[in-house]
Formats: structure tokens, sequence, C-alpha cells
């Protein structure tokens, strides 16, 4: 069925939610690799190109966030890459999702809605707008969700 996933990390708990469901997800699809991508959108990681800046302190931490989770996956036997990008969420998943051969995209959703969207904007909504993959949406409860979603130790 699906043979590689891209999923959106955040860097917060809603991660714990989507990747427990993408792990049960890869399995059942003959084990289909799993993209990890994080999109760092403060202000440095969205001119980091164009004005030839250092990647900031937030950026760094964020490519070990994201890594350990590939780490992590691979060590219990997915095959896994993380992927670092700078920008406007939306439109850089969908753009790594073509670039990367994803044929799913799968994240977790906070479930605002009504003003909450319009503040904070939604970027499964947009997500969902502008790519032409399927988009799995999984409603986040963080705290129902025991599991961190960085590194977890060996065994």
């Amino acid at each position: 069925m699906y043979q590689r996933i891209l999923v959106p990390v955040e860097h917060s708990p809603y991660d714990d939610v989507i990747l427990d469901h993408v792990r049960k997800l890869a399995r059942t699809c003959n084990d289909a690799s799993i993209v990890l991508i994080h999109v760092a959108d403060g202000w440095a990681a969205r001119n980091i190109n164009q004005l030839d800046l250092r990647e900031s302190e937030e950026m760094r931490s964020d490519r070990e966030y994201i890594e350990g989770i590939a780490e992590s996956l691979e060590r219990d036997g997915y095959r896994a890459e993380a992927i670092l990008a700078g920008g406007d969420p939306a439109k850089e998943i969908a753009a790594c999702a073509q670039r990367e051969n994803c044929d799913l995209i799968a994240m977790a959703t906070h479930g605002h809605r009504g003003l909450s969207d319009v503040l904070r904007g939604s970027v499964a909504s947009e997500l969902r707008h502008i790519s032409m993959l399927p988009v799995l949406m999984v409603r986040g409860l963080p705290h129902l969700h025991a599991a961190p979603a960085g590194p977890r130790p060996a065994q």
C-alpha cells in the first residue's frame, strides 16, 4: 500500500501521537520507510539561505531532536530518514513529500477550531489544500501517550 510515509514532527508531545500511529502503519505496509521532517519557521530558518546565515541554536536543537527520533526508529527495525527544513511549514512539507517520493503524509493535529485556527493558522488545513498526496491526520491527545517521541533507550 504505502512505501514511503512523510511524518512532520514539531518538537512537541504531539509527535508521540503520530509516531505511535505511524509505527503500526509502517509495519502493516510491509515495513514502509519513514521520512521525518521538521520545519523550523523562525526568522533565522526562513532567511538562512538568502542571508547566508549560520544554523541557529534552535535549528541545531531541532536537528538533534529529529535525528534522535530517526535513530530510535532504526534501532526498532524501521527504515527512517530525518530532514530539517526552514520556511513555511505547509509548503516545505508538500515540497519534501514530492522530492522524497513519499506516497502518504501522516501528521498529528491539535484540534484547534475557529478563532484559534485564525490566530495560529493550521498547517494541516493548508497542507491538505496544496498537497496532491493523501494526508492522514491523527488528532493528538499527547497527555494520553506515555512514550516520548525522542530517542528511546536501546533494549
